[in-house]
């Protein structure tokens, strides 16, 4: 019988954590933030690593505030963003903070992988597009060192939290799906080519699914969070993502979502992988969702280029604030210039107005010379950007698109939701923000018994209990946008 359970939606980005506390049953989904910390990653000997101790410390905090919070907890569920991973030794040992994916690091994987898997056939094992920190060349980039010579198991960063959280050991699929060495027909390890790129099988750990029971948290972590007992831990769609197109609204299958924060994931969902040369080559990929779902998408930079100016804006002394940036951009006119979003030049950290000046005048553009111009500059670039996934997206999989949802950090950039509507020439439902964390405790809580039914049930309650804004495009909006993009083809070819 269903009934209210009160659960942690522990959700981690790349900039920040949080711990969410949920209140879920039959007809009430409730949720709202019991603790926030920063996630900086850090510099040592040349290399950027992730703060993991740091990280798991806010995730004991946030677990002890959601109990004086809540009282009670019914269950803990695990969000992170994909692709890093922690190594453990013999002992159980962590060897060292996990190496971040910015990292320049791991492009040197890439040529050593497909010296012996070439990128057509790599694309039909594991269906994913080629981004230079997938893990496989991760991994491959650090063959023959001490640490991984040491490794004995390996585990995604939302699977090494929940691995210290309950001593249990798994990979949940939908971030193991990011992974390039998961197959994404069988959805099971790609045991072949794991052995061609020349790591250990028994490194990656038993494959778990959204849903299932890992584990409990353990005395330790009680005693450390003052917790009654017991607390279940439950697999979630650990990949962030996954969790965010849970917590889609969605009415029907007819629609394309925009996961939108640090990066902009832009897809649709379906029940198997596109794993077409076309597909491959228009850049998207296929990576696991939660009920046997598949979300096909494409990775797009997203705000980080935002966030990066404004911190380069906020080193230099300049005005930083997001509202006042917005609402200088709206002043500027519509593609004074443009970049490509995907352009490899801005995925480092480093001074991104430069860098998008540099792109601007390469390609015969005038650079933006303000702030505001800056600004304009990337949300009109991510309008467009957002406009071919979109399309490319409903083109390659034959999935009708009626609608756009726009969840995450994102939604609440009004202009960009409105430029968004404009670009597609679709209806734009920007929210709810939180939608990994309201993923994240609607799978647990029907794991738990608190709500029952599919994705259209969850969504359902989505619908019925959180705020989303609509946004329609502007009459002869599509006219200026389809002039943009002919300009932007020439320009760019």
């Amino acid at each position: 019988m269903s009934r209210e359970l009160t659960f942690a939606a522990v959700d981690l980005g790349a900039s920040s954590g949080r711990v969410m506390a949920a209140r879920v049953g039959p007809d009430l989904l409730e949720l709202h933030e019991v603790h926030r910390f920063a996630n900086r990653p850090v510099r040592t000997s040349g290399t950027l690593h992730w703060d993991i101790l740091g990280l798991y410390g806010g995730v004991l905090d946030g677990l002890r505030a959601a109990g004086r919070d809540g009282g009670r907890l019914d269950g803990v569920g695990i969000d992170s963003w994909a692709v890093d991973h922690g190594l453990l030794d013999a002992d159980g040992a962590l060897l060292g903070n996990p190496v971040h994916y910015r990292d320049a690091r791991h492009e040197t994987g890439v040529a050593a992988v497909h010296a012996v898997v070439g990128p057509e056939e790599l694309y039909r094992i594991n269906g994913l597009q080629h981004l230079p920190f997938n893990t496989v060349f991760q991994l491959v980039a650090a063959r023959g060192t001490a640490q991984l010579d040491a490794a004995r198991q390996f585990l995604l960063v939302p699977d090494l939290l929940a691995h210290w959280l309950t001593g249990a050991v798994g990979a949940e699929v939908t971030n193991a799906s990011t992974t390039g060495l998961l197959d994404a027909t069988t959805r099971e390890w790609a045991g072949e080519l794991i052995d061609r790129v020349g790591l250990p099988r028994e490194l990656f750990p038993p494959l778990r699914r959204p849903g299932d029971r890992l584990g409990e948290l353990t005395p330790e972590v009680l005693a450390e969070t003052g917790l009654p007992g017991p607390v279940p831990v439950t697999a979630v769609g650990s990949h962030d993502t996954a969790s965010a197109v849970v917590g889609v609204p969605a009415a029907t299958d007819a629609f394309a979502y925009i996961s939108c924060g640090t990066w902009s994931l832009v897809g649709v969902e379906l029940d198997k992988p596109v794993l077409s040369e076309e597909s491959r080559a228009a850049g998207f990929t296929n990576e696991l969702g939660v009920d046997g779902t598949v979300r096909y998408l494409h990775n797009i930079m997203g705000l980080w280029l935002l966030q990066e100016s404004q911190r380069t804006w906020a080193a230099q002394g300049l005005i930083a604030d997001l509202p006042d940036l917005l609402a200088a951009a709206a002043q500027v006119p519509a593609f004074t210039a443009v970049v490509d979003a995907d352009d490899p030049r801005f995925l480092a950290p480093g001074d991104m107005p430069v860098r998008i000046a540099a792109a601007c005048a390469e390609t015969g553009q005038t650079p933006p010379r303000s702030q505001a111009e800056v600004v304009r500059c990337i949300l009109d670039s991510l309008a467009l950007a957002y406009r071919r996934s979109v399309r490319s997206a409903a083109e390659l999989s034959g999935r009708e698109v009626e609608a756009v949802h726009l969840v995450g950090g994102g939604a609440r950039n009004t202009m960009l939701c409105q430029l968004t509507a404009d670009a597609c020439g679709l209806p734009v439902f920007a929210g709810p923000v939180e939608a990994a964390a309201l993923g994240n405790a609607l799978v647990q809580a029907r794991a738990a018994g608190a709500v029952s039914g599919g994705l259209a049930e969850l969504r359902a309650l989505l619908r019925h209990t959180q705020d989303v804004r609509l946004h329609l495009p502007r009459p002869g909006a599509d006219r200026a946008w389809q002039a943009a993009e002919a300009r932007v083809a020439a320009v760019w070819s």
